[in-house]
């Protein structure tokens, strides 16, 4: 049997998108085997977000070149779509593919099994307008699921290359949607996380229908218990929507609010869509509005241009409005972007001074939000044994608060009534007091 090996960059969307590549490979007869082992066909699914998620695309292909010098390697994702003929020169890669015609990957493999050396599979994404279907026909965890429900991105924030590698907005259509939950129902899934380049930008090029429509019609689906949101903007989050999202008791009380500055100034100069004031108004709703809500968030720093005391507001901002988690970035020059030409770049020495600071606050953060669940019981989703941690197992709450107790594998994909005890780290112990 012939074996093919993954190794994922990025985000939830490249996660299920190398999950769905691998059923078309297990469908014709391959076994899916861990990138560290001898395959017959490496693939890289990248990401370009960074000059690091470059670099470590870079280290697997040699890596699997390495373990398996007659392998066949192939580079998809961002950095081949924005990239292709430099990734094409990287020894040992067979074919870029990109962010489009992922389906037809076999076709691929059986030319370079031919006898071609190279191909260059890469179209001009600014041209799709439709959702390319990939649809996963195994599914092999029983806890969440990530479903694509939207593809690229019509923002153009200076600092952003993902629109040139994902092309325009372009939405799933709401019938292949719930054919795929249903799916996943019947395979034992309980939670479905809805993903997209720009999840908030659903349903716009299609008539009658928006993000909010498609949660309602997940919401009616029988078996399925959590529906959880990928990042959105703050601009989502209107009156309707939260009135809304108060009678969906299925959607997940956790919110991931992309923030990037909370400095105006720098909004403004990084082509974002909305200020502070917007922002704040978003949270208020859903502080207000919903019990126990998550609010966590992207926050960047260093965009060229960011004074110190630009900085101080950002930080001052995001400790105002109590994020659960920050994850922070520090910016990163993409060729292309209009940031990477501007003036007054900061140093990364300062960049790193920075990171640490708003990280410092993300701890912070954190361990406040978390105190306030001190002897609840919350209903937890578990996953997963614990690494490292023997009898143990871990999961999640609705509101994205990680718990481990005493269980074994049979919990994994069950929900059950938990008591947290204490906030250990990142996470909480606790006692399960009973079983859904």
């Amino acid at each position: 049997m012939k074996k093919v090996a993954f190794y994922t960059l990025g985000c939830k969307v490249n996660q299920y998108e190398s999950e769905a590549v691998s059923s078309i490979f297990e469908q014709n007869g391959y076994e899916i085997v861990s990138f560290e082992q001898v395959s017959n066909v490496y693939i890289i699914n990248t990401c370009t977000v960074t000059n690091l998620s470059d670099r470590k695309s870079r280290q697997a292909i040699r890596k699997a070149k390495k373990t398996n010098p007659d392998s066949i390697v192939i580079v998809m994702g961002c950095y081949a779509q924005t990239s292709s003929e430099e990734v094409l020169k990287i020894p040992g890669v067979n074919m870029v593919i990109g962010t489009k015609d992922r389906g037809r990957i076999l076709e691929y493999v059986e030319r370079i099994e031919a006898g071609e050396c190279r191909i260059n599979a890469v179209d001009n994404i600014m041209a799709s307008r439709s959702f390319e279907e990939l649809k996963l026909s195994t599914f092999k965890e029983r806890t969440r699921a990530y479903l694509k429900i939207q593809e690229g991105c019509s923002q153009f924030c200076a600092y952003c290359i993902i629109p040139y590698a994902r092309g325009p907005i372009r939405s799933r259509k709401p019938d292949d949607i719930i054919e795929e939950v249903r799916q996943l129902a019947d395979s034992g899934f309980l939670e479905v996380v809805l993903t997209g380049i720009h999840l908030a930008s659903y349903g716009r090029e299609l008539e009658d229908t928006s993000l909010l429509d498609i949660i309602r019609k997940i919401h009616s689906i029988d078996g399925i218990k959590r529906i959880r949101l990928g990042s959105i903007e703050p601009t989502t989050i209107t009156k309707e929507f939260v009135e809304a999202a108060v009678g969906l008791p299925k959607l997940c009380p956790h919110f991931h609010l992309s923030l990037q500055s909370g400095c105006d100034k720098t909004l403004v100069e990084m082509n974002r869509k909305y200020n502070t004031d917007e922002y704040r108004r978003s949270v208020e709703l859903l502080k207000n509005n919903i019990p126990d809500v998550a609010i966590t968030t992207d926050l960047m720093v260093g965009f060229p241009g960011e004074t110190g005391e630009d900085f101080a507001e950002s930080r001052d901002f995001a400790e105002e409005i109590g994020f659960s988690k920050i994850h922070v970035f520090k910016y990163s020059p993409r060729k292309g972007t209009p940031a990477a030409g501007m003036k007054n770049q900061v140093s990364p020495e300062e960049k790193e001074r920075r990171s640490e600071i708003m990280l410092a606050l993300s701890d912070e953060l954190e361990k406040k939000y978390l105190e306030k669940y001190v002897g609840r019981d919350m209903e937890v989703l578990y996953e997963q044994e614990m690494h490292g941690e023997d009898g143990y197992i871990e999961g999640l709450t609705n509101n994205y608060i990680r718990v481990m107790a005493k269980g074994d594998i049979s919990l994994k994909g069950k929900l059950a009534e938990t008591k947290l005890s204490k906030v250990n780290g990142v996470l909480f112990e606790g006692k399960i007091v009973a079983k859904a």
